[in-house]
């Protein structure tokens, strides 16, 4: 007798899904599943060929199901643009009429660098496409949704699935942070939307069986490892340069192997003849060392894998098809109504991790003997007057604690003129260069820069997120995620000795404390779920961010330089104790602190 094949039902017969980043990996494997079930898709992504191949993939999946489904392509769409993305859901509408499902899946691995490393470029790219790529793919498709539509947002595992519970993922920082406030953008949504009945719902896959993975971000992380640590006698200036062409080597066959590492031994001998070193007398010497060196990446970043895998109760890694199936099941209609507004884990991961998030900071004390003679610099780039007002009060308590200098630096002309009593100065600081330079004029001037303090100011909690401008959520993340990520990074190289982000041994001892003061929570005796949300956004960008670079100046970088974020306000409701802040902040900034793992605090939740 004849085997009969099997054929799933058509359980989203007649649906239009729009799915992001979907011409490869995790993307095209939803977008095959939700073809199998009888949808319409839609496809897009920044590379024609991978488009080219899914739909070829998806019209066969169509036919062999026996649906109507249509599938559309979009290439060169970057979710990050903004015409591109107007543009296509234009033509969706068009041609569909309305959307039923969003998919946010796009993504890039970003920077795998330790953040004092990574440009701000890289940065802000990294965030621009995972989390500016979600908010504006929904929100666009929002406006083709009728009810019953469903928002799906893919994020990841490493990263804050809420607000106690941090995933530091070293090497990762912009990407820690965008997923983490991903996470939160869905569930503010699902807040907004539940007039619409629009669910919005997001899953944290752990580790997935990908190229991305194998091909980039272990070997990348393996090489970050090198570049810090050292190999025989190269420097992380050459360890860097090599491995820009040794990754590229990774799986080919033997004689390309040998010829790129031929290649890239000649190119270090010459530079090493011309800045007079004899460390390899000969390029046979500098051919064998970088055959060692590519065997190194290959060691630790299968070590990486390995010790991933023993942290997942079966010790295997989910397959594509695997958080495929968890996508189409989350856009059931009854489990989706079930789990609206939730982050749903999916990684079967245990990740050991020390207490991170604490509330009283204990030993508080204004005339604290240990921030005596420091150079403290506060930067702002809020014009709230309750903003300028703490501003002012945490620069005088630090002057009458004996530090030796206050530098206070603002974005807006005229906030300066509150802050007459103290060295001031005006600073574009979104701006990489402008940045860097006054940091090095604090240090010029005054010797050292010994601690950061930077205050990012508030957002109205009452605005909707699905009701802003895209002007409006750019400056958002902006003055949130970005500027906040440039001056830690930009304070941090200068803490260190002259040229540490290049040679990052340097920074092995090296001190000193940045504090971030994060957005307060909401004030009111009843404040709304919808508010709440809201608040923990860029809040939840903050949080994993601290983690992942702390451990990145603890572990990797072996230095005594701290990242603390503290966020005033309580679940109460009640205003933040302006009080409390400065003692807190005297704490933070004295070598002290160094002895606590807490680096996340809500210091008005503590009953003092």
């Amino acid at each position: 007798m004849k085997a009969q094949s099997f054929r799933p039902s058509l359980k989203f017969n007649g649906k239009i899904v729009v799915i992001t980043g979907s011409g490869t990996g995790i993307g095209q494997a939803i977008a095959k599943k939700f073809a199998e079930n009888g949808a319409h898709i839609v496809i897009m992504g920044r590379r024609r060929e991978p488009l080219e191949l899914t739909s070829a993939i998806l019209s066969d999946t169509v036919k062999a199901a026996g649906s109507t489904g249509k599938v559309r392509s979009f290439h060169g769409v970057d979710v990050a643009d903004e015409v591109g993305i107007n543009n296509m859901f234009k033509v969706i509408k068009e041609e569909f009429g309305t959307v039923d499902i969003i998919i946010n899946n796009a993504g890039v691995s970003g920077p795998v660098k330790v953040f004092t490393s990574a440009t701000h470029a890289e940065f802000k790219e990294c965030v621009a496409i995972h989390l500016t790529g979600a908010f504006w793919t929904s929100l666009q498709g929002i406006k083709s949704m009728e009810r019953g539509g469903k928002i799906i947002t893919i994020a990841t595992f490493f990263t804050e699935e809420n607000r106690y519970e941090q995933r530091p993922y070293r090497f990762r920082a912009p990407y820690t942070s965008a997923q983490g406030s991903k996470n939160r953008l869905a569930e503010a949504l699902a807040w907004e939307l539940v007039e619409k009945g629009i669910k919005s719902i997001a899953t944290n896959p752990g580790p997935v069986h990908s190229d991305r993975i194998y091909k980039t971000v272990y070997p990348k992380a393996a090489a970050e490892f090198l570049r810090i640590g050292g190999y025989q006698g190269l420097t992380s200036i050459e360890i860097e340069r090599v491995l820009t062409i040794l990754l590229q080597l990774l799986g080919q066959p033997e004689p390309i192997v040998s010829e790129g590492i031929r290649e890239a031994a000649n190119e270090i001998s010459k530079s090493q003849k011309s800045n007079s070193t004899d460390s390899f007398s000969s390029v046979a010497k500098m051919e064998a060392v970088l055959s060692g060196l590519l065997a190194k990446v290959q060691e630790i970043a299968e070590k990486i894998q390995f010790n991933t895998a023993k942290m997942i109760v079966d010790g295997e890694f989910l397959t594509q098809d695997d958080v495929a199936n968890m996508v189409l099941n989350l856009c059931d209609d009854v489990i989706s109504k079930l789990i609206n507004g939730r982050v749903v884990p999916n990684d079967r991961v245990f990740y050991p991790v020390k207490p991170l998030v604490g509330t009283a900071i204990l030993g508080t004390n204004l005339l604290h003997p240990k921030i005596k003679d420091k150079v403290v610099v506060i930067t702002i780039t809020s014009s709230s007057e309750k903003d300028l007002d703490r501003a002012n009060k945490i620069a005088a308590a630090l002057s009458s604690s004996n530090v030796k200098q206050v530098v206070i630096l603002a974005k807006n002309p005229a906030d300066l003129t509150r802050f007459r009593g103290f060295h001031s100065h005006l600073v574009n600081l979104s701006e990489e260069k402008s940045v860097r330079m006054i940091f090095e004029t604090v240090r010029s001037k005054f010797g050292s820069l010994d601690a950061l303090i930077h205050l990012t100011g508030d957002y109205d909690y009452d605005l909707p997120f699905s009701s802003l401008a895209r002007a409006q959520w750019d400056s958002l993340v902006d003055n949130f995620i970005n500027i906040p990520g440039l001056i830690v990074k930009e304070a941090v190289n200068m803490m260190a000795p002259e040229g540490a982000a290049d040679e990052p041994v340097k920074f092995r001892g090296s001190k000193g404390v940045v504090v971030i003061i994060g957005p307060d929570a909401p004030v009111g005796k009843k404040i709304s779920g919808t508010v709440r949300a809201r608040s923990e956004v860029f809040r939840g960008a903050l949080r994993p961010y601290t983690a992942t670079v702390n451990q990145e100046l603890a572990d990797v970088l072996g230095s005594d330089i701290r990242l603390y974020l503290v966020l005033p306000g309580n679940i109460e409701g009640e205003p933040p104790d302006t009080e409390m802040l400065k003692n807190s902040l005297t704490h933070l900034l004295s070598v002290s602190s160094l002895k606590r793992s807490e680096v996340i605090f809500y210091i008005d939740e503590s009953k003092s």
